[in-house]
């Protein structure tokens, strides 16, 4: 159909509707579509049907746009706006590859339009087409070379292709343009000086960037930022007279910073240890309240130099009650010959508790012993003895009872001994002493997701979300990912698979939104001029997926995956009947009694959510009416009952394990889980190149050692493999194993391994942890199963008896008869863990 020209009187309204577009004006621009479209002779006009569809769209009215711009689309081919239009539609629904061509359609019919391109070039920098990104770039500075962001989005492009040198001359190019007085202070200029010279230094032009510092210092605001960039600079030229000098002025200005002390270090050179020494030694008398110059020295002191320093550290930091002191040294613990703080600690109570003094004769307050009983607590907690651990904080808590800190650190020690549900008690009792203290009641809360007790959890962070809406909803608004990561993983040991995959997909869908919202910030950067920023942020999103929420996240979903695929949910109808078929017909009765009271007490609950949901989508109705500004539709619902039941568990998993595969690949974890998911699915290709990849990384890792013996087994039994294919798996086993037969190699195996109890666990029931009370624990439910041999109920009572010894705290190893709120106490409750490897042997 060829185009349609509209006369002047149906032009302007259609330049109208553009404007109202622009403006988010849409109920106005609607209005206008309509009078252009209810004349006969424009009812087909494809440009306007384009523009409001487009104008539905941010309505929320998606089937119906698309509709009318497909439409619009197919009346008018030739249109630049119409493939505009369509690309903004895809654009919006997250099809970035299906917009950038139809952005590129539009192009073919006008080629030097300005929005098109920088549309087109916001799509590239956010799909990471950076040699396309370039070219679209290089377009709208020719066409519009007057413009700054013209010359910085091109500069950045060069940038990001790490073609240095170039960047740094357009920028170079650009900045002399810039009209500027020497002693003005402009933010912008300076911002983009700062990042003219990161560009230069990653261009590795040093004495260039240097000099580009001392030219344009005056004019660059960020001050710290220059003296950190210049005593960088000068070491790596060498010059380490100049750099002392900057590292000493940074030092001044913030004598905490760890960096500015190495950065010394580095500069001065020093030739021996008492050369290293004097240099902090000089800092502690400028800086003599200052505490990272004590710090630091521990680090590479030995024998009675670090003994000396060591002393002088903790009693400063005890007569003045600084409770980190612990978690400041903890890294010391990683070398045998510093354990004596141990030693000098105890004594330290010891005198205090006789005299209230050091050995020094200097009379200290009260409060130094309440903090050497702290330490001492945190100490015999790491170091794996939880009885002395809680008699040092016990005694803490009896001088003073309202210290938070000390139930802190009850309720971690309990955590650590394995008596979750002890350590949530006692951090009830810390955010009980300050229910204003958020920091608190986030602990609180997350305690008591471990402990299984959602509910409690939620009505803890209620006290601190919005009101009128659920806790739960509100702290998934604000991408609160730890409290819904402990969540999902709460809900999976519980087995409410589905409750825990919707937390998973709600943590999928907050990075999403992070990576969607960088388009914000590709035109306010530009013109704010937040260089530096920017390429930071645009780093970050590559690997955003590396974060611990995510990599969480992501192993929970998989592990749920592969339980829904090896067992299936079925109805709760057929799972009840069979549960019942063998109960007597009073224990039945009883049974539907308590049904029909849980059924009832559900209803109730159930009744209650719907009128607190109801009078939510209300509000959120009434809000989303008056915002002109809501574009799309609602999201799908995430139901607990339909993600526990997907098509295929397998492909759910696969989608979780891409972003792991791609920007986790250091954990030998990511590997086995993939292996997992193709053994599944019966791609032995992806599964050799999965086990290759874990035994780079952890040859020895017992959860790796069933994959191969599986992954052997399974190929050796194929018979439906292409001979290529065969070929190639029959290559990499001789290569990866050099044995005859699994068997053979799982023999092998077990006796390299036979002291350690993760592999012998791995070698007899296939386990994937590797912990001290994990692995025990594992041992004991493989006993009760009876996956180590029929009838074995008397050598797990007798295992769980001998575990209690070694874990004394431990829910999981505590009597029969036990009851969650009491706390059992055993005498033999620091055994070493090769106590239990014996007690293991003789069984």
């Amino acid at each position: 159909m060829p185009t349609i020209t509209l006369p002047p009187k149906e032009n302007a309204l259609f330049k109208r509707i553009l404007r109202c577009y622009e403006h988010k004006q849409y109920r106005n621009g609607l209005k206008f579509c309509k009078q252009i479209l209810s004349n006969p002779k424009f009812s087909e006009h494809g440009e306007t049907l384009a523009m409001k569809g487009l104008t539905l769209n941010c309505l929320g009215k998606k089937e119906e746009a698309y509709e009318l711009v497909r439409r619009g689309l197919r009346n008018d081919l030739k249109s630049h706006v119409c493939w505009h239009v369509y690309g903004l539609l895809q654009r919006s629904d997250k099809k970035y590859d299906e917009a950038i061509k139809c952005y590129r359609n539009a192009l073919k019919w006008d080629k030097d339009n300005l929005q098109i391109l920088r549309d087109l070039s916001l799509l590239q920098i956010q799909m990471r087409d950076l040699e396309g990104y370039r070219e679209t770039r290089y377009q709208l500075l020719q066409l519009r070379p007057a413009q700054r962001a013209s010359w910085i989005g091109y500069a950045v492009a060069y940038h990001l292709l790490e073609d240095f040198e170039m960047a740094a001359k357009i920028v170079e190019e650009f900045r002399k343009t810039q009209q500027t007085s020497p002693d003005k202070v402009d933010y912008e200029y300076s911002e983009l000086l700062l990042y003219q010279n990161q560009v230069l230094r990653e261009a590795g032009l040093h004495k260039e960037a240097l000099d580009h510092l001392n030219n344009y210092e005056k004019q660059i605001c960020d001050k710290l930022a220059v003296e950190e960039s210049r005593g960088e600079l000068l070491l790596k030229l060498e010059k380490p007279q100049e750099a002392s000098e900057v590292y000493r002025r940074l030092q001044e200005r913030n004598p905490e910073n760890w960096a500015y002390y190495q950065g010394l270090e580095k500069a001065l050179k020093p030739g021996s240890l008492e050369a290293r020494q004097k240099i902090y030694e000089a800092s502690c008398i400028k800086f003599p309240k200052g505490l990272v110059p004590r710090r630091l020295p521990l680090n590479f002191l030995t024998g009675e130099k670090f003994r000396q320093s060591l002393d002088s550290y903790l009693r400063i930091n005890f007569s003045k009650g600084c409770p980190p002191v612990f978690t400041t040294l903890k890294s010391l613990y990683n070398d045998k010959e510093k354990v004596l703080i141990e030693e000098l600690v105890v004594g330290y109570e010891t005198c205090l508790k006789s005299c209230r003094m050091f050995n020094d004769g200097k009379e200290e307050p009260p409060t130094t012993l309440l903090w050497v009983q702290y330490f001492l607590a945190q100490h015999f907690d790491f170091v794996g003895q939880p009885r002395l651990a809680l008699e040092f904080i016990n005694a803490a808590i009896d001088s003073t009872p309202t210290l938070i800190e000390l139930f802190l650190i009850k309720a971690k020690i309990y955590k650590h001994a394995g008596n979750i549900k002890e350590a949530a008690r006692w951090m009830d009792e810390a955010q009980a002493l300050d229910t204003a203290d958020r920091f608190i009641n986030s602990k609180c809360a997350k305690y008591m997701l471990k402990a299984g007790l959602i509910k409690e959890a939620e009505e803890m962070c209620s006290k601190f979300t919005r009101e009128g809406t659920s806790a739960v909803d509100n702290l998934n608004e604000m991408q609160c990912m730890w409290f819904q990561t402990e969540c999902a993983l709460a809900y999976k040991a519980m087995n409410k698979y589905g409750e825990a995959l919707k937390k998973c997909h709600e943590i999928e869908r907050h990075f999403v939104e992070i990576t969607d919202d960088q388009f914000d910030f590709h035109t306010y950067c530009m013109r704010k001029m937040t260089l530096r920023s920017y390429v930071d942020l645009l780093k970050l999103e590559d690997v955003l997926r590396q974060h611990p929420f995510y990599y969480k996240a992501a192993r929970t979903a998989i592990q749920i995956y592969l339980t829904l695929h090896d067992k299936p949910l079925t109805d709760d109808n057929k799972e009840s009947q069979a549960d019942t078929e063998n109960l007597t017909d009073k224990e039945l009765k009883k049974l539907r009694n308590k049904q029909r009271r849980a059924q009832k007490k559900a209803q109730l609950e159930e009744e209650k959510k719907n009128a607190e949901k109801e009078k939510q989508l209300k509000n959120q109705k009434k809000k989303k009416e008056d915002d002109d500004e809501e574009i799309g539709g609602p999201r799908e619902e995430l139901i607990p009952d339909k993600l526990a039941k997907p098509e295929n568990p397998l492909d759910e998993a696969v989608k979780f394990l891409i972003p792991l595969k791609n920007l986790v690949r250091k954990k030998v974890e990511t590997h086995l889980l993939a292996f997992e998911i193709y053994f599944r699915k019966e791609k032995y290709l992806l599964m050799l190149q999965s086990i290759k990849r874990a035994v780079n990384i952890e040859p020895s890792n017992p959860w790796l050692h069933q994959c191969l013996v599986r992954f052997f087994k399974g190929v050796s039994e194929s018979t439906d493999l292409a001979e290529a294919v065969r070929t190639v798996l029959t290559h990499e086993i001789s290569r990866l194993f050099g044995e005859s037969s699994p068997q053979s190699f799982n023999k092998n195996y077990l006796s390299q391994h036979s002291n350690s109890i993760p592999h012998r666990l791995a070698d007899t029931v296939g386990s994937d942890t590797v912990g001290s009370d994990t692995i025990c624990t594992e041992v004991l439910e493989a006993l009760r199963d009876g996956q180590l041999g029929e009838g074995q109920q008397k050598a797990a009572e007798a295992y769980r008896a001998a575990c209690h010894k070694i874990y004394p705290y431990s829910l999981a190893f505590m009597p029969p008869g036990y009851q969650d709120n009491s706390t059992i106490i055993s005498s033999n409750g620091d055994l070493s863990a090769g106590e239990h490897d014996d007690i293991v042997n003789e069984m």
